[in-house]
């Protein structure tokens, strides 16, 4: 089992929804946030202004978990559907689960998802 974890502008949140439940029904987790990657915060816009300081950006944070055999076709998709070649397209992480345990009938495995 692996980990997807997708951070994102929120405006890609459906999209992102649209590809996991395709490949999927294990379900998501979602939370939002601020912060920034490589450019900073800063957006393509250039001023005389060199002391404009770190923007928090809102970013929102999608997580599941899925067989082995889904996360290629996943990953994929999503690079190929939510890549513009822009900065702020996102970053995808991909997690080793050891382990997943439904409460409810402790099931094991692939089967709790």
């Amino acid at each position: 089992m692996k980990e997807i974890e997708v951070i994102i502008n929120g405006d890609k949140l459906e999209r992102v929804k649209r590809i996991l439940s395709a490949f999927s029904k294990s379900g998501i987790f979602v939370t939002q946030g601020f912060g920034y990657g490589h450019q900073q915060g800063f957006h393509q816009v250039y001023t005389r202004d060199d002391n404009r300081g770190v923007n928090m950006l809102p970013k929102v944070s999608v997580r599941t978990v899925v067989p082995d055999e889904l996360v290629d076709s996943i990953v994929d998709e999503m690079v190929a559907d939510m890549g513009n070649a822009t900065f702020g397209d996102g970053k995808i992480f991909v997690r080793e689960i050891a382990d997943a345990i439904r409460v409810r009938t402790n099931e094991r495995g692939d089967s709790a998802l």
